[in-house]
């Protein structure tokens, strides 16, 4: 009897295996033992028995772990439960940062009406208090499911509260949906890594303000990098950064994978120039269009104070048109 193939760095890799893994490397250690008591004469016939118990238990474990991480993998390619929102002021300047700070808590209200926590991971901000950019961290059920069609550039047109001569204005936002994925096939080599560490600023207290616990990882080999300030410590912003990064790079390898499987082209989030946009938001005419599904909503305030799900629902209702259009 051998034991069924397996990769024991990723079963350890898995909070909900790890236990797995500890019991096959400890039956692992008895195994070897026993197989070189059996070398000693007329002992093989003695532990010829314990050798296929010993076998038989690894693989019981074995198969229990594997089967638990292949449903686990299902479940996050279904529907992940976590995602990065990232959004960007575009054209527009201080305006365009300032409707960045309205998109993200439109989004910000609507995940407490799931209800999903939402975290703050990382803000640049103007000197309105607008942002420049900034990103979150978003947890709940079906989370990327509902919010996954976000992703792109959002017009807005309307009169800044810094116009004197009443002229409408149009700037945009771009808005970036991604999941976080808890299991990925990326490896990162440390010596593609490059950190820096800052204060955090902002509210939190004096350790934040004080002592160095924001993050930032420069992946050198891609050009990407992810900075963390949502946590109390440099070791968790660490971590964080370091599994959005992970996310990253195997988004990026997903798509260049179906592209090639599919001949799709990679999607976009956009320069953000005005001219590309799958939604605008006329503060005029009070009407939010989406472009993309020809579709109007009224009461604009309201949408953005809460009532996002009346836009998201009929979205989802017309999913299949959005990935035709892919």
């Amino acid at each position: 009897m051998e034991i069924i193939e397996h990769d024991i760095e990723k079963i350890k890799s898995s909070p909900s295996t790890n236990y797995f893994a500890t019991q096959i490397i400890e039956l692992g250690w008895k195994l070897d033992e026993t197989k070189n008591m059996a070398k000693e004469p007329g002992m093989e016939d003695l532990v010829k028995e314990e050798i296929n118990t010993l076998v038989k238990q690894i693989n019981g474990f074995i198969t229990q772990a594997n089967d638990i991480i292949a449903k686990e993998e299902e479940a996050d390619k279904e529907s992940p439960r976590e995602i990065i929102l990232e959004i960007r002021a575009g054209a527009g300047g201080d305006e365009a940062s300032l409707f960045a700070k309205e998109i993200a808590e439109m989004y910000e209200r609507y995940a407490e009406t799931m209800p999903w926590s939402w975290s703050l991971i990382d803000t640049s901000l103007n000197e309105l208090g607008g942002y420049k950019e900034a990103s979150f961290e978003i947890k709940g059920e079906d989370v990327y499911k509902y919010l996954q069609w976000e992703t792109g550039v959002h017009r807005v047109q309307r009169i800044p509260a810094t116009e004197k001569q009443g002229r409408i204005h149009t700037s945009t936002v771009s808005v970036a949906v991604m999941p976080l994925f808890k299991r990925t096939t990326i490896e990162l080599n440390p010596g593609d890594l490059e950190f820096e560490t800052s204060r955090s600023g902002g509210a939190g207290g004096q350790n934040v303000n004080k002592v160095e616990t924001a993050v930032r990882v420069i992946h050198k080999p891609s050009g990407l990098d992810v900075r963390s300030t949502a946590h109390r410590t440099q070791l968790k912003n660490k971590e964080a950064a370091l599994s959005i990064l992970k996310s990253k790079l195997q988004a990026i390898k997903d798509e260049e994978d179906r592209a090639k499987q599919d001949g799709m082209r990679r999607k976009q989030i956009g320069t953000g120039d005005r001219s590309e946009k799958i939604r605008t938001y006329n503060f005029p005419q009070d009407r939010i269009t989406d472009h993309r599904i020809k579709e109007s909503w009224s009461n604009i305030n309201g949408i953005m104070t809460g009532s996002l799900a009346k836009v998201i629902d009929v979205i989802l209702e017309k999913q299949d048109e959005l990935e035709n259009e892919e």
